[in-house]
């Protein structure tokens, strides 16, 4: 533990108490799990049966800031000004230290879109000034699950990010499943879609935004006009993330594999499948594109196929984990995201092999949040119910 850590976040009058934290939480209407993070041994024993439980592999010795507030921290780069998150398909594991920077990709060609003052098409568009502020602390803030709640660093919500521009662009780990390897899959956070055939040009950049990015599309919006990609449901009751980015900071290259493993067993351990790779989406049924009727009766056959793949209804529950590039926060590794049909994010940090079973059954399974674990998080306010997972 670093004293000097610690000496800071008294200084700065941080919040420590993990009881406070869950009291703010929860009047937040945020649901909270009192379960310990931590239901294995310090030292962990659980490697040492001869069939271990749920394969706790120790991280090596490295330094993980254990002393500041985590809760709402600034190095979280999903801030309030981001409308989504967007996932691109690469292959890797790593990547180079800044993807926005890399000169021909589609992480480039999105980032200018998201960085202009006036992305194509949206050229009429004027953001009011005070639409989608934070509220201050303790204020009410509109909840897209309906009501409202006290405001938390940290913790954003759709409806207060629908008309914002930026856009937190990843790298993941997932190859495209396209028959063009020059064409893209993108997954689409919290809309809960995969895009596929994007170029990976300025055009397949414009033509992802205007199609699934744009502070003009709706979230689970229907899509609308002509183009050449296409988009669904992802069909995964849940997309978990970890940060890999080994040339941003070697701790979260050390943690991701780790993590991957230990989530791999626990879900399967509770009858889920566990992918690396996503399926190609149009085994799966049409694209959404090609939905019919009305405005309102394709809204709900979006809602319908994303109440189809949500974990408390689900026939068959099947998760898809990716690495991806620097989500900001690497002293906080291991870095996790776990995102739902309903348009949940759950960002959690300090997570070690050891946390990863409370982290399913609570968090995955039950739809609690772990205080000590939570970074901050997207439609986590859900007044009058005891579960995020309720639909």
């Amino acid at each position: 533990m670093s004293a000097f850590r610690k000496l800071k976040a008294l200084a700065l009058g941080q919040n420590t108490d993990i009881d406070l934290t869950a009291a703010q939480l929860q009047s937040a209407a945020i649901p909270v799990s009192d379960a310990p993070c931590r239901g294995c041994a310090d030292p962990c024993d659980e490697g040492k049966n001869p069939q271990p439980r749920s394969g706790h592999d120790e991280y090596p010795k490295f330094d993980v800031d254990m002393e500041t507030e985590m809760l709402g921290s600034r190095e979280w780069e999903w801030d309030a000004e981001a409308r989504a998150q967007i996932v691109i398909s690469t292959g890797k594991s790593d990547w180079v230290r800044e993807v926005t920077d890399a000169k021909g990709t589609l992480a480039a060609y999105v980032d200018e879109l998201s960085s202009s003052g006036r992305p194509p098409k949206d050229k009429d568009s004027k953001k009011p000034k005070d639409k989608g502020a934070a509220p201050g602390p303790g204020a009410a803030a509109p909840t897209a699950n309906g009501g409202s709640a006290a405001h938390v660093p940290g913790v954003h919500d759709s409806a207060n990010l629908a008309k914002h521009k930026k856009v937190t662009i990843l790298n993941g780990s997932h190859r495209t499943v396209c028959h063009d390897d020059e064409k893209e899959t993108v997954l689409v956070f919290p809309d809960y879609k995969v895009v596929t055939e994007v170029d990976r040009s300025h055009e397949g950049a414009e033509q992802l935004w205007n199609h699934a990015v744009s502070p003009h599309v709706d979230l689970h919006a229907v899509p609308e006009g002509a183009t050449t990609v296409r988009s669904w449901v992802i069909p995964y009751s849940c997309v978990i993330l970890l940060c890999s980015h080994k040339r941003r900071d070697n701790r979260c290259a050390i943690a991701a594999p780790k993590l991957q493993h230990a989530l791999t067993v626990a879900l399967e351990r509770e009858g889920w499948e566990v992918h690396t790779q996503p399926d190609d989406p149009s085994i799966h049924g049409p694209a959404l594109e090609e939905l019919s009727g009305t405005e309102d009766e394709k809204q709900a056959a979006v809602l319908e196929k994303l109440k189809e793949v949500h974990p408390t209804v689900a026939q068959e529950k099947r998760a898809l984990i990716l690495f991806c590039s620097h989500i900001g926060g690497h002293k906080y590794a291991g870095n996790v995201i776990i995102n739902t049909p309903r348009g949940v994010s759950v960002w959690y940090g300090r997570v070690t092999p050891h946390e990863v079973d409370a982290i399913v059954k609570e968090t995955i399974i039950g739809g609690k949040i772990l205080p000590a674990l939570l970074r901050g998080g997207l439609n986590l306010c859900y007044p009058g119910h005891k579960s995020l997972n309720d639909w």
